[in-house]
């Protein structure tokens, strides 16, 4: 399926703030295919805090705290040397969604977090998010709903793209059971 197109996109992003404004700091995302059961092609970036914040990202000192709570591996990967421009990492990421899909829904782990903050971040660098709002999806609402579907999470919790795989594996055992795995 790597090579498919999909319509289904999970989105994960770390982030420095709660509000729609948010520094993003990695992007994270993964194409899946609920009936089939499978994950498809997968996206991963790391933000340079500077330019996310010189861009209008917003930091809050509540989800600074938080991170340094958070495990070594997590911590560390959104602090070491490399990240690219929020600009730069908007752009890949629209290039990414035009050849993986086609008319998306794009899923985020919360109605009022992901998919609005990086909405929020194309337009403070003056272009559009690179999928129609009503395409807008809520894991957590599925989530929600599905209490009895335990998440089996996979590499580093707080990374990115391990957060969106695992969430769209959880997903998919939430929506088409019998595919799952």
């Amino acid at each position: 399926m790597a090579d498919a197109i999909c319509s289904n996109v999970m989105l994960d992003l770390e982030t420095m703030g709660k509000g729609p404004d948010a520094a993003i700091v990695a992007i994270g995302a993964c194409t899946f295919d609920i009936a089939a059961g499978k994950i498809g092609t997968a996206y991963y970036n790391r933000v340079d805090l500077a330019t996310a914040v010189s861009c209008g990202g917003v930091i809050d000192a509540s989800t600074v705290t938080w991170w340094l709570q958070q495990g070594d591996e997590a911590r560390s990967e959104i602090a070491r040397e490399g990240g690219m421009h929020i600009a730069e990492v908007l752009r890949s990421f629209e290039v990414w969604m035009d050849r993986h899909t086609h008319d998306a829904e794009v899923w985020g782990n919360g109605a009022s977090f992901d998919n609005v903050v990086l909405r929020g971040a194309y337009t403070r660098n003056g272009t559009s998010a690179p999928w129609a709002w009503w395409n807008d999806r809520c894991y957590r609402t599925v989530k929600a709903l599905h209490r009895d579907v335990p998440m089996e999470r996979l590499g580093t919790h707080h990374n990115a793209l391990d957060d969106a795989i695992s969430q769209a594996l959880h997903l998919i055992a939430m929506l088409n059971p019998k595919e799952a795995g």
